[in-house]
C-alpha cells in the first residue's frame, strides 16, 4: 500500500502538510471564560503550524474534514463558490472564504479516476458557482489558523471521508488528490482535521473506554516517528471502542505524503474528554519551514 506521494508528477504539487484539531478548545476566543487556560498546549502549536503554513506560501488549501458532509458510501467534495460559517459556541469565530473550485471539480475526478465513488456537493442556489455553503466547524477551526483570515483568504476545498469504505480505500484516496494537486499547476496545502479518542473521560458523551488511551498513543508514536504507514493496520475494534474522529483523514494523509515527508509533533493533550494532535510534515526535498 505504498502512496505515490510527492512523486507524483505534474506543475502542481503539495507544500505544506498537517493535521490539525478542530475542537473548539483549539481557539482561545471559543474555550469557556471559567477555563481560560484549556488546551494552551495546542493553541500553541497551531499557532506554529500557522507559521509554518504562511512560509510555504500555498495558493489553496485541501481539508479533510470528517463533519459537515456525510454522503453514505461516497467521497463528498464542497464544488460551490464560498463556504461560510461560525461557531456556535463563540460567533465572532466567523469565516468566509471562496473554493477553489477547479481544483475541487479535479479531485472529483480524480476520486472517480481512481475507481472510487465521489460526489460534488454544493448547498442552496441551483449554480454551484454562486453558492454558499455552511463550513463546518471541522474545516473552520484549522482555517482559522491556516489561511482562512488572510486578506484575501487562501481559496480551500473541502473534501469528507467515507467511513462505510475501507481503510484502503482512503490510502487511495489521498493519492488521487495528490494526482488532482499535481495537475492543478498550484501550491497546495493539505490538512487533516482530526480530533484523536473521544472515550478519554467517563463525564464525556461516549465514556471511558481504555481503548482510546492505546489508540491515541499509537497515532502519536505513528505521527511522531514518520510511521503513517502503521495506521491502516489498526484493528476496527480498536477504532470502534476509541471513538476517534481522525482515523479516516489520516488514512488519506498518508496516502498523499507517504512516509517520506519528516514529522514534527507539535503538541498533544487531552483537556476533556478527547484527544487533540496537532502535527506538522516537512516534504522530503526541502528543509522544514521552507518551500
Amino acid at each position: 500500500m505504498e502512496p505515490r506521494g510527492s512523486r507524483a508528477s505534474g506543475a502542481g504539487r503539495l507544500v505544506f502538510a498537517a493535521i490539525a484539531p478542530h475542537g473548539e478548545y483549539a481557539i482561545p476566543e471559543a474555550c469557556p471564560p471559567e477555563m481560560p487556560g484549556l488546551a494552551i498546549d495546542t493553541q500553541r502549536a497551531m499557532v506554529e503550524l500557522a507559521h509554518r503554513f504562511d512560509r510555504s506560501r500555498p495558493e489553496a488549501v485541501i481539508v479533510l474534514t470528517p463533519h459537515g458532509l456525510h454522503v453514505a458510501g461516497r467521497f463528498a467534495v464542497v464544488t460551490a463558490g464560498r463556504v461560510a460559517g461560525a461557531l456556535q459556541e463563540a460567533p465572532e469565530v466567523r469565516l468566509e472564504l471562496p473554493v477553489d473550485r477547479p481544483l475541487a471539480l479535479a479531485v472529483v475526478d480524480a476520486l472517480e479516476q481512481a475507481g472510487l465513488p465521489a460526489s460534488a456537493v454544493s448547498f442552496g442556489g441551483n449554480v454551484p458557482g454562486e453558492a454558499v455553503m455552511p463550513l463546518d466547524w471541522g474545516s473552520l477551526i484549522p482555517l482559522w489558523y491556516l489561511g482562512g483570515r488572510h486578506d484575501p483568504p487562501v481559496p480551500v476545498v473541502v473534501v469528507a471521508p467515507a467511513r462505510e469504505l475501507s481503510a484502503r480505500a482512503h490510502v487511495e484516496a489521498g493519492r488521487a488528490i495528490v494526482e488532482a494537486v499535481a495537475a492543478s499547476g498550484r501550491r497546495v496545502a493539505l490538512v487533516a482535521s482530526a480530533d484523536q479518542a473521544h472515550a478519554h473521560s467517563t463525564g464525556g458523551p461516549y465514556g471511558y473506554d481504555p481503548a482510546a488511551a492505546t489508540f491515541d498513543e499509537l497515532t502519536v508514536r505513528a505521527v511522531r516517528d514518520g510511521r503513517l504507514g502503521d495506521l491502516p493496520d489498526l484493528s476496527p475494534a480498536l477504532i470502534e471502542a476509541a471513538k476517534p474522529d481522525s482515523w479516516w483523514q489520516m488514512l488519506m494523509l498518508f496516502g498523499a505524503i507517504g512516509d517520506a515527508w519528516r514529522p514534527t509533533l507539535l503538541s498533544y493533550e487531552v483537556p476533556t474528554y478527547f484527544g487533540m494532535l496537532c502535527a506538522a510534515f516537512a516534504p522530503p526535498a526541502e528543509e522544514p519551514g521552507r518551500s
